[in-house]
């Protein structure tokens, strides 16, 4: 045939060649750009294995073990790259009617990285160790009255003093440890261990090796993707974890391409990030405030004082100005990216100064001569002059500064005291020493108020900062609690959100989101709500660098 094909060409005048060549042409290009065409429409681009992705971290790793979680946020981080939670490590979870007894299946064939099973006895041990006051955990309050009883190899139950519906989150939060590493050692020389540092693993990644330098400052981690971890194998093969000391260094690592990403930063260093990069925004489920301690200042117990000074803080100028606008409007107990969030009770709040003024003068507060309200007369004269106690931590210090100056333009003087963040808990939140406290909640990711807003907690190791009394909130909590009817569990947030906002036990200020720096090439990180900083790995196995066409 193409001996055929050559004599018909041969035949053909020089013209006709010409014109049969572009005809060829343009065929042989149609027919690519139609095969081009159909396999486009017909695939799709899909995440595809490969690649190596550097994490920068400011801080240093301590102990990489569950069982001592809490001691840096650095450990925190390397936890949950390291060690699957309970829950995605279960097949089932099943709880009674009445919500007291919650009974866990875990998958079968679980292995830890050194090959060896994950068991009911991994959990026990896990469990067990946390509620030892010895192991020193973070986590022995809260797992304190839960008993833990072995059902069989792969079941676990958990019986509680009462019902309560958040329990899956505390299961979700627990990361378990190998007991056949541990369980030989005191519990209280747990800390010691080499595990700490060079854990036996069952999450997304396995431990390869650290380097660290003479003087003992660990400088890197390297892991590789988990051949056995329960959930979909990693997509990026290599995870290299660098450490710095300051956020300066990792920046500079950053724009030398040393680092891929890094999060965690404050939004004035936004500018320190010089080369292309994607920042992601996070929200998280904590909010700061201006919490009013009425026992301290008997002026402070007049909800007419505290709605002026309400009305007179400008949320929105603090947020452009101390956050660059990196921050959600904060109006109540729950943020606003919160399940039983309900705008609606908010929606007619709004700042004015010239409100706040008229509200304080018909309540007889007059401006003397040095610029400040008083009322009353000589000895038993009463003046708007309060006291503001901040951490030293640079966004809340501008943040006071800022309050400071918006009240006093209705005539209210604010003496800002600033106190070191490491004496904060001791000095002032367990005695409850301040008139008013520029302070944050940091929910657990569920919608439970009972530690900050209970009425049991108005004093330590409670977390209620305004020392908030009030019945209606209490029993509401409680159903919250309780209630596995989630129609019920809304209604009973929407009735603590309507009382506290009209009561004005506190000036809500602003969520502040995660900022994460990431290259443009990475996908798969994920935007929405995270419980803590920690959890923006927590779904690292589904990160991609690289992707491929696959058919639909």
């Amino acid at each position: 045939m193409f001996s055929y094909i050559a004599k018909l060409f041969n035949s053909l005048t020089r013209t006709e060649r010409i014109i049969f060549r572009i005809c060829s042409v343009v065929f042989i290009i149609s027919a690519l750009t139609a095969s081009w065409v159909v396999f486009i429409s017909s695939t799709t681009v899909a995440p595809a294995r490969g690649g190596e992705y550097t994490e920068g971290i400011v801080g240093q790793p301590v102990a990489i073990n569950p069982l001592q979680i809490g001691s840096t946020a650095t450990d925190k981080d390397l936890i949950t790259i390291l060690f699957a939670d309970l829950v995605t490590l279960s097949q089932n979870i099943a709880t009674s009617t009445t919500g007291k007894v919650w009974v866990v299946t875990l998958q079968k064939d679980l292995v830890w990285s050194d090959g060896k099973a994950i068991t009911a006895d991994d959990v026990l041990f896990t469990v067990h160790t946390i509620q030892n006051p010895d192991a020193g955990s973070a986590l022995f309050t809260s797992w304190q009255g839960i008993t833990a009883e072995r059902v069989s190899q792969q079941e676990v139950k958990f019986t509680l003093r009462q019902p309560y519906r958040y329990f899956i989150d505390s299961l979700r939060s627990l990361r378990i440890v190998p007991a056949h590493a541990f369980e030989s050692i005191p519990v209280a020389n747990i800390h010691l261990s080499d595990y700490n540092l060079q854990p036996i693993t069952s999450g997304a990644y396995d431990f390869v090796n650290f380097e660290k330098r003479p003087d003992g400052f660990i400088t890197e981690y390297h892991l590789a993707a988990s051949n056995t971890y329960v959930g979909t194998r990693a997509l990026i093969e290599n995870l290299n974890i660098k450490f710095f000391p300051t956020y300066n260094d990792a920046f500079i690592a950053f724009n030398r391409k040393s680092i891929d990403g890094i999060g965690g930063f404050d939004p004035v260093n936004l500018a320190d990030l010089k080369i292309s990069h994607r920042v992601y925004e996070l929200d998280l489920p904590q909010y700061f405030a201006l919490f009013f301690n009425q026992s301290t200042n008997p002026i402070l117990k007049e909800k007419t004082v505290r709605t002026a000074l309400t009305l007179a803080t400008d949320k929105m100028a603090i947020i452009e100005e101390v956050q660059g606008g990196h921050a959600r409007l904060s109006n109540g107990p729950l943020p606003s990216s919160m399940d039983g969030y309900d705008d609606e009770i908010y929606a007619q709040d709004y700042a004015s100064t010239t409100e706040a003024i008229e509200l304080l003068t018909k309540q007889r507060w007059i401006i003397g001569s040095d610029g400040i309200r008083t009322r009353g007369s000589g000895k038993n004269a009463d003046k708007l002059d309060f006291e503001l106690t901040v951490p030293e931590i640079p966004f809340l210090i501008k943040t006071a500064e800022l309050i400071k100056e918006q009240w006093q333009e209705i005539g209210v003087r604010l003496t800002i005291k600033s106190v070191p963040s490491s004496e904060l808990q001791q000095l002032i939140i367990k005695p409850r020493d301040y008139q008013i406290l520029l302070f944050g909640n940091i929910l657990r990711g569920n919608s439970d108020l009972f530690a900050f807003w209970g009425s049991s907690q108005r004093f330590d190791p409670g977390l209620n900062l305004t020392l908030y009394n009030n019945r209606v909130v209490d029993k509401s909590i409680e159903t919250t609690r309780t209630s596995f009817d989630e129609e019920v569990k809304i209604k009973s947030l929407e009735k603590i959100q309507q009382q506290i906002h009209v009561d004005k036990p506190a000036i809500f200020l602003f969520s502040p989101t995660y900022l994460y720096a990431a290259p443009t090439s990475l996908g798969g990180l994920e935007t929405s709500l995270i419980s803590s900083p920690e959890n923006r790995l927590a779904k690292i196995n589904q990160w991609f660098l690289k992707t491929s066409r696959v058919f639909k």
